[in-house]
């Protein structure tokens, strides 16, 4: 969140008036402020509430974010500003939200990357499990295998079949170590039998950007960000890398459709505040992301992407958590078989 002066000092000070307030509740009540978690949150939210994206705007992150944030406040009652912190495959955005102020004022969306920075980073600063507080998922989204659209290859048979004889050749492109389109292109590869040159960038964007354009060959990315290419007819599309065609693309084929069944994964999104944040605060957050996910406007904007809101029963602190320490113990096995770090 590039942090501010002026937002170090307002920070201060809502810790401060957190506490005035708080002492004025115990004064009042024989000294049980009615919260878990620390600070007295009767009020929340009564100021502006900033969402960290850590990944550039734009982004397939950047888009499901801003689908929900519009939502979200108007059943929270309060402004929800989105800031885009990206780096080192959204270690940097996570780790300022996780050192931040616990009072439910700044939150973070990320992505499978919170299950996979730990095996990835060995100087990581913060840890899923032990800095946040989980509010809730909010999607899965499937990826897909596009290309540039000049690219030799008509299948993805085709594809395998060219990469493995071109491997020194052929460029993978990717948002950088840890985001989703470099662990698709990590799982592509070991399904696929072949080590690429992989091309890194600060984001998808970037990396759609140079791909549209005829820079990279290939890359896997998000439905939320290729679906729009795809159907333009801007990229070569292969395969969705899920168990089911995707509504929104009906004729695209699945990965096991197409010849390569060991290449399945799917990107889910989740809401994190640090840890410490009162559960008070944790739960109006969960219930306004329950009531954002039933809208039918996020619902009609998700399908157009290829995804859908998770239900109402995953859209929970519990829920989330569970999944995140099941992604943890996954994604460690993988990252270690492949002999992968990240500086």
């Amino acid at each position: 969140m590039r942090t501010t002066s002026r937002y170090r000092a307002a920070a201060r000070m809502i810790a401060v008036i957190g506490v005035v307030s708080l002492a004025a509740a115990c004064a009042g009540n024989g000294g049980d402020g009615g919260t878990t978690g620390g600070g007295d949150t009767a009020g929340y939210p009564d100021q502006n509430i900033t969402f960290v994206v850590p990944f550039s705007a734009g982004g397939p992150t950047d888009t499901v974010t801003r689908m929900i944030a519009e939502p979200m406040a108007a059943k929270l009652g309060a402004k929800i500003v989105v800031q885009n912190v990206e780096g080192a495959g959204g270690t940097v955005g996570a780790g300022e939200v996780a050192r931040a102020e616990p009072d439910g004022y700044t939150v973070l969306m990320h992505h499978i990357g919170m299950s996979t920075a730990p095996a990835l980073y060995q100087n990581l600063g913060y840890q899923p499990l032990e800095s946040f507080e989980t509010v809730g998922l909010v999607t899965e989204v499937p990826m897909t295998v596009v290309a540039r659209k000049d690219f030799a290859p008509a299948t993805l048979q085709d594809l395998v079949t060219h990469v493995k004889a071109n491997a020194d050749k052929v460029t993978l492109a990717n948002a950088g170590i840890g985001a989703a389109s470099h662990l698709c292109g990590l799982l592509f590869q070991t399904a696929a039998g072949v080590k690429l040159q992989e091309v890194p960038y600060e984001g998808t964007g970037p990396a759609l950007t140079d791909l549209v354009g005829g820079q990279v060959d290939f890359m896997c990315d998000q439905t939320t960000n290729t679906s729009g290419q795809i159907s333009a007819g801007e990229v070569k599309a292969y395969a969705v890398t899920t168990p089911e065609r995707v509504k929104s693309l009906p004729d695209l084929p699945t990965t096991a459709e197409a010849g390569l069944p060991g290449l399945e994964v799917s990107v889910w999104h989740g809401l994190y505040v640090p840890k410490g944040t009162p559960q008070d605060a944790v739960q109006k957050l969960s219930e306004a992301l329950k009531t954002a996910l039933a809208d039918q406007k996020v619902v009609d904007q998700m399908a157009k992407l290829g995804t859908a809101p998770v239900p109402a029963e995953s859209a929970t602190p519990e829920a989330h958590r569970t999944k995140l320490q099941e992604q943890l113990g996954t994604w460690a096995k993988v990252i270690a078989d492949a002999g992968i770090k990240a500086s």
